[in-house]
């Protein structure tokens, strides 16, 4: 059960270049020496942080209508200029103004809030200037960027150990206001807790390649297996950076990833309700069917959705988007319900439902104690943002 039998490819079977993956397949072949960055100490012993802690009023709001919304996409870090991420902010800020109660409380950023390397003295103009209107705490995990420290080209050296801008702009001791619109953020490490009404969200670092742990490190995937077991009876997600599946032609999924969250579901007996990621620089959604053990032996399914939104903002225009795989034959992408065959996990039953390599988008999630809706929002690079959302699923309280 979850177990993905992922194969080691030696440089001597893949030769001088990468492996381009066949059609369809939605994990990337892994690498054989993925670099791992060293990671802050000192390690908290309460990684939950209530959402009350921050934005009590947002609670009594959400709690008063019965329903929590919160915004969330990756990658919106603008080295290349911030017009689209910009774009994307004004959409968000749109639907605040326009929601009735409750609206948007948060926006929970998936990873890759500056480019390229974490640079603290890039927070100004990639993060706190382009969401200077957005009227909402914005809480969020790492992503590669904000953790690699290697030097490209003629791009300024790190400015400090890996994370260190991440860790002082969201993990500080208490909330400061280094920028005139937005406070600091008190998360209690890069791995961490979100308890809020209706819903759970584990955040999750997945490093600079794709691994909770350095090899033969265990400490992250004891703290996923840890929260998961703990977690209350609500709507449950998982949030890391680099997605465990994606039909992309750059990147593909993170087969450690795919593991890591496996494992962790076998050995606490509890799986998410979703799971979200970004890295990918456009929008996917799969399904994934679960064998589910049973009491009298006999085990059950049950579908995971899997959604990939890393289109924030740092893909300034439509060849800078990830493109979905296409059809050697056809040329064209997957039709919705396709399901991918994995050559790198024959056991894998995952389909992709939609996606959207053409458009910069965003995620609205709202949560009752009943169902949990995420609808996906496309920002055009010409004209208005649609108010229909391009993509919805809705996910129903497990009984």
């Amino acid at each position: 059960m979850f177990k993905h039998p992922i194969p080691l490819h030696s440089p001597q079977s893949r030769g001088p270049g990468k492996l381009r993956r066949p059609y369809l397949e939605p994990i990337a072949f892994p690498k054989d020496n993925p670099p791992f960055a060293d990671l802050p100490v000192p390690q908290p012993t309460n990684f939950v942080l209530p959402l009350s802690s921050f934005a009590s009023d947002r609670v009594d709001e959400a709690e008063a209508a019965g329903k929590l919304v919160f915004h969330t996409v990756g990658d919106t870090g603008g080295i290349n200029g911030v017009e689209t991420q910009e774009a994307v902010a004004n959409a968000m800020e749109a639907q605040i103004a326009a929601a009735s109660a409750p609206a948007p409380a948060f926006f929970y950023h998936l990873g890759d809030v500056i480019y390229y390397d974490g640079q603290s003295g890039f927070y100004g103009s990639q993060f706190y200037d382009p969401y200077q209107y957005y009227p909402r705490e914005i809480v969020a995990i790492p992503g590669n960027h904000d953790g690699d420290t290697r030097v490209r080209g003629s791009d300024p050296p790190p400015d400090g150990p890996s994370l260190a801008g991440f860790m002082s702009n969201f993990c500080d001791s208490r909330r400061n206001s280094v920028y005139p619109y937005r406070q600091t953020m008190t998360q209690p490490y890069c791995w961490w807790v979100l308890d809020a009404p209706f819903v759970t969200i584990i955040g999750l670092y997945s490093n600079i390649e794709g691994t909770l742990d350095p090899r033969g490190g265990f400490e992250q995937q004891r703290f996923l297996e840890t929260q998961l077991a703990a977690a209350p009876e609500k709507f449950l997600i998982i949030a890391v950076h680099h997605p465990p599946y994606s039909l992309d032609g750059f990147h593909g999924g993170t087969g450690d990833i795919a593991s890591s969250i496996d494992r962790a579901m076998q050995a606490s007996g509890r799986a998410p309700d979703l799971v979200l990621s970004g890295h990918v620089h456009s929008y996917q959604r799969f399904t994934r069917t679960l064998p589910m053990p049973g009491g009298n032996g006999q085990g059950s399914q049950r579908t995971l959705p899997y959604i990939v939104d890393g289109a924030g903002g740092f893909a300034n225009s439509p060849r800078a988007l990830h493109k979905i795989q296409t059809n050697p034959r056809t040329r064209r992408p997957p039709a919705n319900g396709t399901r991918c065959p994995s050559h790198v996990d024959p056991t894998l039953d995952l389909t992709i439902e939609a996606h959207n390599d053409q458009d910069p988008s965003f995620l609205r999630v709202t949560v009752s104690d009943a169902e949990l809706l995420v609808e996906a929002f496309a920002v055009p690079f010409d004209g208005p943002p649609p108010t229909n959302p391009f993509d919805s699923v809705q996910i129903v309280k497990q009984g």
